[in-house]
C-alpha cells in the first residue's frame, strides 16, 4: 500500500484529503491511500517519516510551505526561488520538493484576465502568497503585497484608498480570514471602491462564496475561490508522485 498525505496545521477541514479519496474510489485505485498529518509542531515530521516507511508522498499546506525546506534533501528552482513548497516526494528516503500552488494558480486564474488587469494587489505574505506572486510575475503582471506591517514592496491594509484600488485592478487573497468556522472574518480593504473592472480571487474555498467575494461581488467585481486550484495542484502532485524518478 503506498500511502500519501497533507501535512499542516490544524487540519480540520481537508480539501485535499476528501479529493484524493473520492479520486481513488472513482478511478478504482486500491494501492493508495491518503490521510492527514495534523502536527502543531514542524519537528513532529520526522515521527511520520519514522512511523510510515510506506509514505511515498504529501502535500504541505498552512503554516508548514515554508518550514518544511530544511526537511528536503533538493527541490526546484521553483521552490528554491519562492522559499515555498507544498508537495513532497519521496524516493529511497529522500525528500525532494515542488510548488503545484503555481500550476493551480496559473491555470485557474488565467480564464479570468483581461487587458487592464495589469496590477495586482497580493493579500497576505505567507506560503501561499509565494505561489501566486512566481505566477504574476510569469504572467508579466506588477503587484504590490498588503500586510498588516509595512515593508519595502508591502503596503498596509489602512493604506489602502480610491487612488490605489483605481489602479490595481486584480486582487488576490492569500490569507486563511474567512475560511470556515470563521466565515465572519474577512480582509480588511476598502470595499467601497472596488467596480466591475476588478477580479477577485480568493485562495479560500470553504465557504464557497466568502466575505471577502460577497462584498467584491456586491461592488459588481467578477469573483472566483480556490477549489479549482485545489483540484489543479492535486493532480498535479498526483502526476508527480507517480513520474519516473
Amino acid at each position: 500500500m503506498r500511502r500519501f498525505g497533507l501535512l499542516g496545521y490544524p487540519l480540520s477541514h481537508s480539501f485535499s484529503q476528501h479529493y484524493f479519496t473520492g479520486k481513488f474510489s472513482r478511478e478504482g485505485i486500491r494501492d493508495a491511500v491518503y490521510e492527514n498529518f495534523s502536527l502543531p509542531r514542524i519537528e513532529e515530521l520526522h515521527a511520520v517519516l519514522k512511523q510510515h516507511s510506506d509514505l511515498r508522498g504529501f502535500n504541505i499546506t498552512i503554516p508548514y510551505k515554508k518550514q518544511v525546506l530544511a526537511f528536503l534533501s533538493g527541490y526546484t528552482p521553483a521552490v528554491q526561488q519562492m522559499g515555498a513548497c507544498n508537495c513532497v516526494k519521496i524516493t529511497n528516503g529522500s525528500l525532494f520538493g515542488y510548488n503545484t500552488d503555481v500550476v493551480g494558480f496559473k491555470q485557474s486564474l488565467q480564464p479570468f484576465l483581461k487587458p487592464h488587469h495589469r496590477n495586482a494587489l497580493i493579500l497576505g505574505t505567507g506560503g501561499a502568497s509565494a505561489a501566486v506572486e512566481f505566477v504574476l510575475k510569469e504572467l508579466h503582471i506588477d503587484y504590490r503585497f498588503v500586510s498588516r506591517t509595512a515593508g519595502d514592496d508591502t503596503m498596509r491594509y489602512d493604506e489602502l484608498d480610491a487612488s490605489v484600488l483605481s489602479s490595481h485592478h486584480l486582487v488576490i487573497n492569500t490569507t486563511p480570514l474567512g475560511m470556515y468556522p470563521k466565515t465572519e472574518e474577512y480582509p480588511a480593504i476598502p470595499y467601497q471602491y472596488l467596480t466591475p473592472d476588478h477580479h477577485l480571487y480568493d485562495l479560500v474555498y470553504n465557504p464557497a462564496e466568502t466575505q471577502f467575494l460577497a462584498k467584491g461581488k456586491a461592488m459588481g467585481a467578477t469573483i472566483q475561490n480556490g477549489e479549482e486550484m485545489l483540484v489543479l495542484q492535486a493532480e498535479e502532485s498526483w502526476r508527480i508522485w507517480n513520474s519516473a524518478d
